[in-house]
């Protein structure tokens, strides 16, 4: 049996390779899904920073403003333990604290391992995907769609430190006298790893190249329904209709410098954002009147926008003097009323087809978000006179606008419309 040993401030652990059915720290034995990313921050340093600025890392009632504020509303507090729903363990919990989940516990405080959300231990002990729908149709949701691993697992089968790097690090580790957990020294200065393990890197972590697929994030990132079985996150299924060959891994975890990015970036990655959509201005004198055309194209195999039903997006398209003076606009508050094809959204309605919140919604409605590949072509047609330039604006919301008069303790930052895509054009 070969263990690797490392240090994090007082406290010991070693991941053993024969099962890896516990690591250890200080001395005893604790199962692998409570061990902290911290413990991979050794090592995995520009991955634990990528991940520790991730929503994935903010996943949890605690940390994500949010969903905290909507499982406060509709489970209670994420501090205590045996909160439940109708008697019912929390569902959310599985995606969004899955190492808590795997204990049945709903104290997201009472170890880093389930604050931290989805760690890294939460993701690389996922093995065999199974899909959201279990025997008789019942749904599978979160950390339920996969059998889960006692040992780690990586697309590979092997650490990003290999070859030439791994030869470079035990090297500068040698020199510096720091010990690293894979090829550094134990704590009498013997190296614990031959010059034949560095080259072959025999460590404990095992292959499951469906980390490389669309498997790895779809039992999260599938479908979600409400208790009346209305479709609320379904971005799964929006990616089957797409029928695209791409896998979520390639835009959201690009590979830079050699290695995977763990940041991870979605709804509220600016950068991702601005990859979403291509916007095209086109404008064509009538007369008196200007012909306009906004024609917007999501380059995404999923709707945009995607996710949480409560995120959508919207056009602002502007007419401007010489002086940059606006001069007219195609709404004054918000499209929703005033052009509503300008308004991609999700709605979800009650039995009195008034608008509902996702758990009480018995029905879906209006549903103009972009579908995946779609070419969406908005006319309009306005006062030429005057009129020097037009500015075509596609801006995201995180939330509904009556849920930013509703949640108005939110960080400001989470309510303000980001600018995704705009082009301006000079008549």
């Amino acid at each position: 049996m070969r263990c690797l040993l490392g240090f994090l401030g007082a406290a010991a652990w070693v991941l053993c390779s024969s099962g890896l059915s516990a690591a250890q720290l200080d001395g005893k034995p604790v199962p692998i899904h409570r061990i902290s990313a911290k413990h991979c921050k050794e090592c995995h340093q520009d991955i634990y920073r990528q991940w520790k600025g991730s929503m994935h890392a903010q996943s949890t009632a605690l940390s994500d403003p949010i969903h905290g504020a909507f499982y406060r509303m509709v489970v209670g507090d994420p501090t205590q333990e045996g909160v439940t729903k109708g008697g019912k363990y929390p569902v959310c919990l599985k995606c969004h604290a899955p190492n808590a989940a795997r204990d049945g516990t709903t104290k997201l405080d009472a170890a880093p391992a389930y604050a931290e959300g989805v760690n890294c231990v939460a993701c690389h002990t996922l093995g065999t995907y199974h899909g959201i729908q279990g025997p008789e149709g019942k749904m599978r949701l979160g950390i339920d769609t996969w059998t889960l691993s006692d040992t780690l697992l990586g697309p590979n089968g092997f650490f990003h430190e290999q070859g030439e790097a791994a030869q470079r690090l035990r090297v500068e580790y040698e020199e510096s006298g720091d010990l690293n957990p894979h090829l550094g020294r134990d704590n009498q200065g013997k190296p614990y790893m031959s010059e034949e393990d560095v080259q072959d890197l025999d460590l404990p972590l095992a292959p499951n190249p469906e980390m490389k697929t669309a498997a790895a994030c779809l039992g999260c990132h599938d479908r979600r329904n409400n208790p009346h079985g209305v479709s609320l996150c379904q971005t799964g299924d929006e990616y089957l209709e797409g029928g695209s060959r791409e896998t979520c891994q390639s835009c959201h975890m690009p590979v830079a410098g050699g290695v995977v990015n763990h940041a991870m970036g979605g709804g509220h990655d600016l950068a991702m954002l601005r990859r979403a959509v291509k916007l095209n201005l086109h404008a064509q004198s009538q007369g008196n009147q200007l012909q306009v055309e906004v024609v917007l194209e999501n380059l995404q195999p999923h709707n945009v926008p995607t996710g949480a039903p409560f995120r959508n997006a919207y056009l602002k398209l502007s007419a401007l003097d010489a002086s940059g003076k606006v001069l007219w606009t195609n709404f004054q508050v918000h499209p929703a009323k005033e052009d509503p094809q300008a308004f991609l959204v999700y709605t979800l309605l009650n039995d009195q087809d008034q608008p509902a919140p996702p758990p009480k919604a018995t029905k879906p409605g209006m549903d103009t978000r972009l579908k995946p590949f779609e070419r969406r072509t908005l006319s309009y047609h306005l006062p030429a006179e005057g009129v020097d330039s037009l500015r075509a604006e596609l801006y995201y919301n995180l939330l509904w606008p009556a849920l930013v008069k509703k949640l108005k303790h939110l960080p400001e930052a989470l309510k303000q419309p980001k600018r995704m895509a705009w082009q301006e054009l000079k008549l």
